[in-house]
């Protein structure tokens, strides 16, 4: 029989593992919540959605601002590791390019009313705001200056103008549902290839 330590250690270590498992099971959810019923959808809907108890979601994410908080840090990330992964797989640079818009436009989605519910807490607002932009702006450059130097776009386009343009052609989409972003965002990138290339 192993040593009670080590029974001990291993017992911690898979708590651990199952409470991992749990955050991330619960940002799935409150992520794919958010995008139909917005970052004030019920608290239960989000734990019910996880397959998980209220109380689980309490131990994890305390007040609805550090859920809504955990979500967008969450999805910053999964952007900024999907860039060089894409680059690597797709067929082309402008493919990997067009791939990281069509998420980059999912974590914009998601985001609506960001503002709204963090609006008690303008600081933890402004320190995502930051880390959005550090994190996001070097990855969409990295995917345009690789289109670039593969002769598929014009090079010279800025990844902060790329990525304001997309998020403004974001907006309304929850207001009105006759409006679908992606048709248009779509044409953005087409409108980016260079003749030759299309």
């Amino acid at each position: 029989m192993p040593p009670a330590d080590q029974t001990k250690g291993a017992s911690a270590r898979s708590r651990r593992a199952d409470a991992v498992r749990n955050q991330q099971t619960l940002l799935a959810a409150a992520a794919e919540v958010f995008v139909t019923s917005g970052v004030d959808a019920p608290i239960r809907e989000i734990a019910a959605h996880a397959g998980v108890g209220l109380g689980t979601l309490y131990r994890h994410f305390p007040t609805r601002a550090d859920l809504v908080t955990a979500v967008y840090r969450h999805q910053i990330e999964a952007a900024a590791e999907a860039g060089p992964r894409l680059l690597a797989e797709a067929a082309s640079p402008f493919e990997a390019l067009s791939r990281w818009v069509d998420l980059f436009t999912d974590f914009l989605v998601t985001k609506h009313g960001l503002a709204d519910a963090l609006r008690s807490d303008s600081d933890r607002f402004a320190a995502l705001h930051t880390d959005f932009l550090e994190r996001l702006l070097p990855v969409c450059g990295q995917l345009l200056d690789a289109a670039a130097e593969s002769g598929e776009i014009e090079p010279g386009v800025q990844p902060y103008e790329l990525m304001r343009g997309i998020g403004n052609l974001c907006v309304g989409r929850d207001t009105d549902p006759r409006y679908d972003p992606r048709r248009l965002i779509a044409l953005l990138l087409a409108g980016l290839r260079r003749p030759d290339a299309r």
